[in-house]
Parts: structure tokens; sequence; C-alpha cells
């Protein structure tokens, strides 16, 4: 029995195939555009996803020799918050708008006033409005394209848009379907209340399933286009964060997860609903039955240290590809001669507005502190530590909330830096640990999948069965020291700016 786990990413689509007891038999990835038609704009053809999911599989399939009939069942991940808007007949009405997309200020504040405040609206649905959520793209297409309102009949999030197309149906899952910002959390089913305060339709979402639940087979012409078999199911699935977690193990209470990727993520498996009353974190449904999860969002946090590599060490980049070395190696080692707390310089990593804690979209990057001694490995050093800062965040309000955090699983690019790591084991202060696989969302819902299809009893027994720890980096006293009493400078330099950030915008 084979497995595939196929997620819709911002940038690409990648696509893996497992054997039954987890082990990775191949994988594919097909890049795709992102459209700005106007600033802060975001958007995306679903055809491009499908074309890259049809690509990615065949890849699979060849790559790893298999038999249309090998593959049993397939489990969907994809980019969270995304609008797919669909008329009577299935057909896309209009590009897709994206999680990144920043144009619904003013329905965020129309969704809150519906709701009775932001305070009602976190009793509703566990979250507060956020630009990047599906609910305020709903309103956005009412209130300014009318006429493609008018011919709306579903509203699906970019992995459910692939679902049917895959099995003809109009599904989503708990996990993914907490992002859009209409979901009861608490009772992981569509909110009522809030949808009726919103005059919207119930009909225009799709049925709500658990992750490992199964909502369909391959129609007749997807498995032609994929060279599958009808006989293959589809899960549930789950949006990309939590789809992350289930390959990073985070399936039972104390364990946390921190990606660093273009965005940073923290993770947390929870056992009950937790809300954070200020709405700070977010707390959606987990990919595990019965579950729910809290997350922290930073929107700069590989991302900052990208666009200093582009934007201040062009040369060093050219020289280092002349060498054909990692320019991101050299700028390590520049870093790591540096002292813990970059002698007294800071880096607010607000690049792209932030979300967690701030929810502040006028938020800037800033360094502050710079002296004469500062050299680029001081600036290098204090953007891994702004980002880890701003991750560390996240973790105290965890804390706050009584969530037990007993051990932190380090992934994405950030994670495969052994100086990263130490930063953040020495910024948490806890020992951090990676694992044996770097798949991430692709291999959670191939999990998922195989869960679904009888090869495990639930996704934490194919999750024991497969993800183990390899690495740990622990925490260095020293240095761990200067970190806490770095972290009330950090924190109280976006209160000092946070008008400052509103006057430049």
């Amino acid at each position: 029995m084979t497995f595939l786990g196929i997620d819709i990413g911002t940038s690409g689509t990648k696509t893996l195939a497992i054997n039954a007891g987890g082990k990775i038999l191949a994988s594919g990835t097909q890049e795709y555009p992102c459209y700005a038609p106007k600033p802060l704009w975001s958007e995306q053809d679903p055809d491009d996803w499908w074309n890259a999911v049809i690509k990615t599989v065949r890849s699979v399939i060849k790559k790893a020799k298999l038999k249309p009939a090998d593959v049993k069942a397939i489990g969907l991940s994809g980019q969270m918050h995304g609008s797919v808007f669909l008329d009577k007949n299935g057909k896309v009405i209009r590009k897709a708008i994206l999680w990144n997309d920043q144009r619904t200020v003013a329905e965020c504040r129309e969704i809150e006033t519906a709701a009775g405040g932001r305070e009602n609206l976190i009793k509703l649905v566990a979250n507060p409005a956020l630009t990047g959520f599906t609910a305020p793209k709903i309103l956005w297409l009412r209130n300014h394209e009318p006429k493609h309102y008018d011919k709306l009949r579903k509203v699906l999030l970019p992995k459910d848009e692939i679902r049917r197309r895959l099995t003809g149906e109009y599904a989503t899952e708990v996990s993914d379907a907490s992002g859009m910002l209409l979901l009861d959390v608490a009772k992981r089913t569509w909110s009522k209340e809030l949808l009726s305060a919103l005059k919207l339709d119930k009909d225009l979402l799709g049925k709500v399933y658990e992750s490992e639940d199964v909502t369909g087979q391959l129609t007749p012409e997807a498995a032609k286009l994929l060279g599958l078999t009808t006989d293959c199911l589809v899960v549930g699935g789950a949006g990309d964060c939590a789809a992350g977690a289930i390959g990073n193990g985070i399936v039972g209470e104390g364990i946390l997860s921190t990606s660093i990727g273009t965005s940073g993520v923290m993770f947390v498996y929870s056992d009950e609903v937790k809300i954070d009353p200020k709405g700070r974190v977010h707390t959606f449904c987990h990919a595990v039955r019965g579950k729910w999860h809290l997350m922290g969002v930073n929107l700069s946090s590989g991302g900052s240290l990208q666009w200093f590599r582009n934007a201040v060490c062009l040369e060093l980049l050219s020289e280092a590809k002349k060498k054909k070395v990692d320019v991101y190696d050299w700028l390590t080692a520049e870093a790591e001669k540096t002292p813990a707390g970059s002698e007294g310089l800071y880096f607010l990593p607000y690049l792209s507005g932030e979300r967690t804690p701030h929810a502040d979209p006028f938020a800037r990057g800033c360094f502050i502190g710079l002296t004469l001694v500062h050299k680029r490995g001081h600036l290098v050093r204090s953007v891994m530590e702004g980002v880890t800062y701003s991750m560390r965040d996240s973790l105290e309000i965890f804390q706050d909330l009584g969530i037990p955090v007993k051990q932190i699983r380090a992934s994405g690019g950030g994670s495969k830096s052994p100086f990263w790591r130490q930063i953040q084991a020495d910024v948490f202060g806890q020992r951090v640990v990676t694992i044996n696989s770097g798949e991430g969302p692709a291999l959670g819902v191939a999990l998922l999948a195989a869960a679904g299809a009888g090869a495990f009893k639930d996704v934490q027994e194919a999750c024991k069965a497969v993800i183990k720890v390899v690495k740990e980096t622990k925490p260095n006293p020293k240095a761990a020291k200067v970190y806490d009493a770095g972290m009330p400078v950090y924190q109280d330099l976006y209160k000092s700016l946070k008008d400052v950030f509103v006057r430049i915008q």
C-alpha cells in the first residue's frame, strides 16, 4: 500500500509518496506564479495548482515505480485562508485571494461590528478578524465586485478546491476551516450565529470533516489525469500549519514546534480549547481528532534573513555563487563571532507588518542600537535574535494560558542551522530538538491518508511509528541570561514605536 501527501503551497506544490510503514518513496515539486495586481494584493490561479498536482503526482508515481492501484489514499494540505470563488457550475469566478493579501482592513472592521465587538467575535470563533482570513475576503467580494458575488455559490480553501477536482465533493476539514473565521472552533462546526450576523448563507461553505475522515474517491476523470484508479480515497487532510505539525509529530500534550520558513510559526498541541481573550494567538482545531492547537505567527522570520541577504549582501551573494557555496554559511560564520545580544543591537522583524502578538499591519522592520562597533556579523546575529525574540512572544502567551511546553521541536529552514537552533534554545531557555524528517506538511497529510485508509489505528500511532527525535540542543546558561534581560527591552521597543509606525504609514 502506498499513500500520497499533496501540499498546495504559495510558491509551489509538493507531492510525496510513503509506504505502509511511513518510509518516503519519492517526492516532486512544481512552482507557479503569484500575482499582485495592486500593492498589498496577492492572488493565484487555481488552474496552476491543479496542473502542478497532476505533474507532481505523475512524477512521483514514475520515480517510485508504482502501479496505479498501489496508491490507496491521498491526503491534502495547503496554504490556509485563501478563497476560491465558484459559480453554480463549479467554475472559478476570479483568481483566488491569498492568505498574505491585505486588502480587507475595512471588512475586518465590518465583521467585528456585526459580531458585536472584537471580544464577542473571539467568543464566537476563537479568533479576531485579520486581513489574511477568508471571511473578510468574502465580504470584500460582496462590497467591491458585486457582479462576481451575484454568481457566487461556493467558497473553498485552496486544498479543498483540489479536493473538488479530485472527487467532485465540496468539503473541508476542521483545521483549515478554523482559519476561515466562520467556524465555531469549540464545537468544530460552522458558526450559525456569525454567518447570520454577516448575512452569509451556510450553503456557501463545504461540509466539515475531521482530518482523518474519508471525504470521497477519485472521479474517473481525475484518476485518468493522475494515472491512478477510482479506488483511491481522499481524506480530509489539514491546513499547512496543522499538517506540518503532524509531520513533526506534534500530536500529544507538552510538545511545541517552531518553524522558521519565510514566516515563523509557533504551534502547540492542546487537549482542550484554550482561547486567548486578547486574540494575540490563534486557537484552531488540530488535525488530531477531537483536539485543538494554539498558534503564533510571525510574518517575516526566515524572510527577514533572506531580505538582509538580498538587500545588503549582493556582492557577497555574487561571490558565493561563483565559489558555489551557500552565502548563508558565510553570514552565519560572521554572526557566530559576535556575542549573544549583538552588543546592544536589536532587530524588529516587522518587514511585512506583524500578526502575533500585535496584529499590526503598520508595524515596520528596524535596527535599533547601532554604534560604530557593529559590523555585518552583528547585523546578521541581531536579525536571528530578533526573529527568535518574536517567537518567544508566542511562547510566553502559551505559558500564560497554562499550556505545558516540555519539548520544542525545530523545523523549517531555520532548523537546518545549528547556530540558529542554539539561539532558539538560549532565547527560549529550553532544549530544542530536531526529528528524522524535514518533509513537513506533505508528510503530515500522507500520514493522515495512511491513518484514514486503515494502515494505522489513528494519526498518533502513525506519528509514533514514523517520527523520531535525532538531535538535541541545550541552552547555554550564560547566553540565556543575556536574552532573558534582552526580552523585555525587545518588547518595549514595539510599544515605543507603535504610534510612530502609524505616522510613517
